[in-house]
């Protein structure tokens, strides 16, 4: 390598886009350039919603030739970061069909029907893992149920960004951090579940060898080297391959790693992801009831957090308003809302109606009007409600979770595209009487290269590259300044969410 400045590539791919982001590090100060990037979705295909992996694919590879145009080789490592639960599968080094989508109806009904053969009290006690209808165990076990001859064919079970590790490398394996969101997975004994397994008549045998964050792959396949122009000396580098694992590893926080900390974080874009850095999972009746998850987090910490239906809320009110013809820009939501009056009408953001609706402010409108309140009636009132429903969910998640971990919890880090919503940061404040330090916000990418360079060896550990981001971003802070108004609000949102 002849370059004087490290470079380190992170393909980060979100439910919406990706992109390969570039970081150099200095040695003292972590700098970021977006290389490229592309749209991302599902793709409806005989009534399916499908991952297109093909292109997904060719995107990434687009964006590696674009880097190297420009770094040439000064580039030292790339990983790639992913969202959970979803997942491709192998036969004989082919793979058997795009993957699903997790947001795909068919796991419609499918943990009742779940729990008719292992109950909700027993999974929970083998995975430790919130109930969603998507986790990876109720979509194979939907496949399971409807005779998939793709799962009766398979011999390999790779997560999306397992899949393209092995794109990239033909290394075949689970990472843990994603391997940790599918509920197929004993936190406790750090060990596939494969009692579980067995009692869902799941193939045991696809099930492979779980790897850690920072586990270097090796370079890339003569096929890639050339197709993209990667010197085979660039490495692999597993980052935590779950996009929050990342994310929270950019926690711009001080404090020893791995211990109880005093702060919690939302990674916050299309999924609001609240919870606590722990240094082991907490399994209990009242983790259960609460619907909370121990997932993996890097350097063997537990990210015991809530999944809550983030910014996907503005997400799709700005798709149908879009479609109808008017295009807004997130600034000038954010300015409606800031116009429509306060703290009238609240909805569950986590309620199963605000899933997949086909026209989210209809839907804002019709579970207010079906619990009794005023239904919002401009569109700066539906955002208003939408994001003062999410300052207060968060208020909940926060009390629950210093009763979970008996700890006081008093800064919460939003990290992530939702902290430049400044409207919602001030929201977060008052709502939970806590201060709010918004930032960074391209916190994935930020975690996935530092865990390269900890890996690489140019940054001593994580705390070590918390210090490196302190230092390297700028971040907004946000006070409580009225609080009290939503006090009575709260009570009022927790009876609407019983």
């Amino acid at each position: 390598m002849t370059g004087t400045t490290k470079r380190y590539l992170a393909a980060d791919l979100g439910a919406s886009s990706g992109r390969i982001v570039g970081g150099s590090f200095d040695g003292q100060k972590l700098q970021l350039e977006e290389v490229h990037r592309f749209d991302n979705g599902g793709v409806s295909v005989n009534d399916r919603l499908q991952w297109d992996l093909l292109a997904q694919w060719s995107a990434i590879q687009d964006g590696l030739r674009a880097s190297v145009a420009r770094y040439g080789d000064s580039i030292a490592s790339l990983g790639v970061d992913t969202w959970g639960v979803d997942f491709g599968l192998l036969a004989k080094g082919e793979l058997l069909g795009n993957p699903l989508h997790y947001r795909d109806a068919h796991t419609n009904g499918i943990m009742e029907r779940a729990f008719e053969t292992v109950s909700a009290e027993e999974i929970f006690e083998h995975t430790g893992l919130q109930f969603m209808q998507f986790n990876t165990l109720f979509q194979l076990y939907s496949m399971r149920l409807a005779g998939s001859p793709r799962l009766d064919a398979a011999d390999r079970f790779l997560m999306i960004p397992d899949l393209f590790h092995w794109l990239l490398t033909g290394e075949q394996f689970n990472e843990y951090t994603n391997v940790s969101t599918t509920q197929l997975f004993n936190p406790r004994e750090q060990r596939w579940a494969t009692e579980l397994m067995e009692k869902f008549e799941l193939p045991t045998g696809i099930f492979g060898e779980i790897r850690s964050p920072g586990s270097r792959l090796g370079g890339v396949r003569k096929s890639v080297s050339n197709a993209v122009g990667l010197d085979p000396s660039v490495e692999v580098i597993l980052p935590g391959t779950h996009d929050t694992a990342s994310a929270v590893v950019a926690v711009p926080a001080a404090g020893e790693f791995g211990t109880q900390p005093d702060w919690c974080y939302i990674s916050s874009g299309t999924w609001s992801l609240m919870g606590v850095e722990t240094p082991d999972p907490i399994i209990n009746a009242e983790c259960r009831a609460r619907n909370f998850t121990n997932e993996g987090g890097v350097g063997t910490t537990t990210r015991l957090l809530k999944n809550i239906a983030g910014l996907w809320l503005i997400q799709e009110c700005r798709r149908v308003w879009a479609a109808e013809g008017d295009e807004f820009g997130w600034s000038r939501l954010v300015e409606l809302a800031e116009e429509a009056p306060q703290l009238r009408s609240f909805i569950a953001p986590d309620d199963p109606a605000f899933v997949a609706p086909k026209n989210m402010p209809a839907e804002i409108r019709a579970w207010c009007e079906r619990t009794g309140q005023a239904a919002p009636d401009s569109r700066g009132a539906i955002i208003r409600c939408a994001l003062e429903s999410l300052a207060l969910r968060y208020r909940r998640v926060l009390q629950w979770s210093e009763e979970l971990t008996g700890a006081s919890l008093n800064t919460i880090h939003i990290v992530g595209g939702g902290g430049r919503n400044r409207l919602l940061c001030q929201m977060a404040a008052d709502a939970c009487n806590r201060q709010v330090v918004a930032g960074p916000t391209e916190a994935t990418a930020i975690g996935n290269i530092m865990m390269q360079c900890v890996s690489l060896g140019d940054v001593g550990s994580i705390a070590d590259a918390r210090e490196v981001i302190r230092n390297s971003f700028d971040v907004a802070t946000y006070e409580p300044q009225n609080p009290a108004p939503w006090d009575e609000a709260y009570d009022r949102f927790c009876r609407l969410e019983g």
